[in-house]
């Protein structure tokens, strides 16, 4: 990490030499490696410095006073993250604005998923509110998707296997059933004994 930090602001000021750049790393979940205890990157010569804000250091009523901070209360200090969560959900009762209201709703489930089970979660956030949310919307729709691209390659996997295997049943050498299909010689193989193991 201390490397990139270094890379970005470089990167930023070759760009624009003028501007300038507070830079913080914001940790979400509690681990015991050194590296994020680490602020700065030290080569001969060279000193850079950075912030770092290890959200399970910081007291959860930071976040409860301002919306868009809300979803990350639950990752705050706290013994007891399901209270926390169960206080964040009230905070967003609150918020008048519907769409700033699904959205933090939203973000708080994805952020509170670090650390409390799935079920819980969907409970104390109203699920209905979270579906209304563009986040949420987006990753449904990334997670479909992903669900039809697999459900497609899957389907035509199959049916490459049944052509091959009617090939194989009507006698074709195995090399040509390997040509015409572009499977491996070992699935083929192996479709074979299958249908030689049907027909017995």
């Amino acid at each position: 990490m201390p490397f990139r930090m270094i890379d970005y602001r470089l990167r930023v000021y070759r760009r624009f030499p003028q501007k300038q750049m507070r830079q913080v790393v914001i940790y979400l979940k509690e681990t015991s490696s050194e590296l994020v205890q680490q602020n700065t990157f030290t080569i001969g010569g060279t000193h850079h410095e950075f912030e770092v804000v290890r959200l399970w250091e910081q007291p959860p009523e930071v976040f409860l006073r301002y919306p868009g901070l809300f979803p990350f209360a639950v990752l705050g200090g706290t013994n007891d993250r399901a209270s926390t969560l169960q206080q964040v959900a009230q905070e967003i009762i609150g918020i008048t604005d519907q769409r700033l209201q699904r959205n933090v709703t939203a973000a708080t489930a994805i952020l509170a998923g670090l650390v409390l089970e799935k079920g819980f979660i969907q409970r104390v956030l109203r699920r209905d509110i979270m579906r209304e949310s563009v986040i949420y919307q987006e990753i449904e729709a990334e997670a479909k998707a992903k669900g039809r691209a697999e459900g497609k390659a899957e389907g035509k996997a199959e049916g490459i296997r049944l052509v091959a295997a009617n090939l194989l049943k009507s006698q074709m050498p195995l090399e040509e059933v390997i040509k015409l299909t572009g499977l491996s010689v070992e699935d083929v193989q192996l479709l074979q004994t299958e249908i030689e193991g049907e027909s017995r």
